[in-house]
């Protein structure tokens, strides 16, 4: 049961991840208002001297965050394919624990469809964790 929880969390993450670098690749997460999207494309960012513009920094900043969220998935999915029987279960705590962050993430800062899916995949890891 444990496994089929964890796969089915991970699943979640998996798809949440590509689904956010489809979104971003297509415009989807772009500012609605063209003047923003201008903007972000001619300021520089403090930090970096190089010539990267705020825009370049959002585009990566969401690709990073589509790779994280998908291989977090991929890794769920993995321990719940594999789920060794000396696999602690303080390790599957961590993984619910990445995953609290990512709820909490959702309710600060996203939207609704991100937190319902994040919570559900929370729901499943919780319950692989309880049950393993």
């Amino acid at each position: 049961m444990s496994g089929a929880l964890l796969i089915a969390g991970g699943a979640i993450f998996l798809v949440l991840g590509v689904l956010h670098a489809l979104y971003t690749f297509a415009g989807y997460l772009a500012p609605h208002d063209a003047a923003v999207s201008a903007a972000m494309s001619k300021s520089a960012v403090r930090l970096a001297r190089c010539g990267t513009t705020m825009w370049r920094a959002w585009l990566g900043f969401n690709y990073s965050h589509s790779l994280g969220a998908a291989l977090f998935g991929l890794l769920c999915a993995t321990i719940g394919i594999a789920l060794p029987s000396e696999l602690p279960k303080a390790a599957l705590f961590v993984l619910l624990a990445v995953a609290a962050i990512y709820l909490w993430l959702a309710l600060r800062y996203w939207f609704r469809i991100p937190v319902v899916a994040i919570g559900l995949a929370n729901l499943c890891l919780f319950l692989a964790w309880l049950a393993y």
